[in-house]
């Protein structure tokens, strides 16, 4: 059977071009970047390439990039960074974020309320939206972290990240030298593929991302830091990548995700428009199925993902359909699949629950075609027909 992928918010495929260059480096480039000798020194240099290819993407210095493991160990290593560079200070701190950030980041958060530690969870509108005003209310004298992810990964939500970032840079310039830093976080995970991602513009000084949501191999992240944040790490052992983060370096990934970088920084644009077009004809063609809702503005989202309603349909039992069928999607993050309640972001959304259980997330990617979705349409269409004609009558 034929499979037709729409989860690439959830993992995307592994570029041909990225594993061959990755297979070198599992095979006969196989030297530790610590080591000294010629082998060795041949992995350094991957490694510096990459590092500076990543840099010229987002606009910093090779020095400002740090490889984890994913962006889940870069979102712990910011948030868990700061806050322990803190310790030793007086008092409590006080830290912001959104009602609709990935796990990583919310799961953290919930942590560190726990430790008696203030965090505010910032309200988004019916598009997934934050409000800059109730940011600017937030922040008070012992606020230290902003998080806010650059888009959402169920409904591709795009957050304002810039004017974010020009409210924190406008906090900071407002504070005396012996004050408590405040800094700007930003998870850039679903952003990566699809926009333009310049720490300069968003005045972020912290950002994570990962290999597998651009065409490279799980296992590897990154994360932006800003010179002359203060972090302090969450391991301990040798001196790789600057000291905050050692461990052997893999090799291997990170060769692949700077390729993966370089091919999308050529054709980022020509994606954007396709993907666009793709998710146009899905919209233009789903919405004509009765009680149908789409979650969100697409003005305001990412084109990559799309997240629907179908009311009197289950999500779950839509996907298992797919599946049989040899289509690929979700009912929401992957992070909570095994959740059976309401998605916690289309209800902060505002959406009835009655519609979010009969949701389902549509995630594209370069390599999706029009044939696909066609097929993709015309399944979903029939599904939805059967579901409801199943569906016990309400009297």
């Amino acid at each position: 059977m034929e499979n037709i992928y729409f989860d690439n918010a959830a993992t995307t495929k592994v570029d041909d071009q990225v594993l061959q260059i990755m297979l070198q480096y599992l095979s006969e480039n196989y030297g530790n970047p610590s080591s000294v000798h010629s082998l060795g020194q041949d992995a350094t240099q991957a490694v510096d390439h990459s590092r500076e290819v990543i840099s010229n993407h987002l606009g910093c210095a090779p020095a400002e990039v740090i490889f984890t493991s994913c962006a889940t160990e870069s979102n712990n290593l910011a948030i868990w960074g700061v806050l322990n560079s803190l310790i030793g200070r007086e008092g409590n701190f006080h830290f912001i974020t959104t009602s609709i950030e990935h796990p990583s980041v919310m799961e953290i958060y919930k942590r560190i309320e726990k430790l008696g530690h203030e965090v505010t969870f910032l309200t988004v509108d019916d598009n997934g939206i934050i409000n800059l005003e109730e940011l600017k209310q937030a922040i008070k004298k012992n606020t230290v972290m902003v998080s806010v992810m650059f888009v959402n990964n169920e409904v591709g939500s795009i957050e304002p990240v810039s004017e974010v970032g020009e409210i924190v840079a406008i906090e900071k310039s407002n504070r005396e030298s012996n004050d408590l830093p405040i800094y700007f976080h930003t998870d850039a995970v679903q952003a990566m593929n699809y926009l333009p991602v310049k720490v300069e513009e968003i005045k972020c000084d912290f950002l994570s991302f990962s290999g597998h949501k651009i065409h490279a191999p799980k296992g590897i992240g990154v994360l932006y830091i800003r010179k002359g944040v203060k972090i302090e790490k969450l391991t301990y052992g040798g001196n790789q990548e600057y000291g905050i983060r050692p461990g052997t370096l893999n090799v291997p990934s990170i060769v692949a995700i700077g390729e993966a970088i370089e091919i999308l920084s050529k054709d980022q644009s020509k994606h954007f428009k396709n993907i666009s077009k793709l998710r146009n004809l899905l919209i233009g063609e789903l919405t004509k199925i009765s009680e149908v809702k789409v979650n969100g503005q697409s003005d305001h989202q990412s084109p990559h993902v799309l997240n629907i309603s179908f009311l009197k349909a289950e999500g779950e039992s839509i996907l298992m359909m797919l599946d049989m069928e040899g289509i690929s999607v979700s009912t929401g993050s992957a992070c909570s699949s095994g959740a059976l309640e309401a998605s916690p972001i289309l209800r902060a959304m505002g959406v009835p629950v009655e519609w979010t259980h009969g949701s389902i997330r549509i995630s594209l990617s370069r390599y999706s075609t029009q044939e696909e979705c066609k097929k993709l349409i015309s399944s979903i269409t029939a599904i939805v027909d059967k579901l409801r004609k199943m569906a016990p009558e309400i009297k």
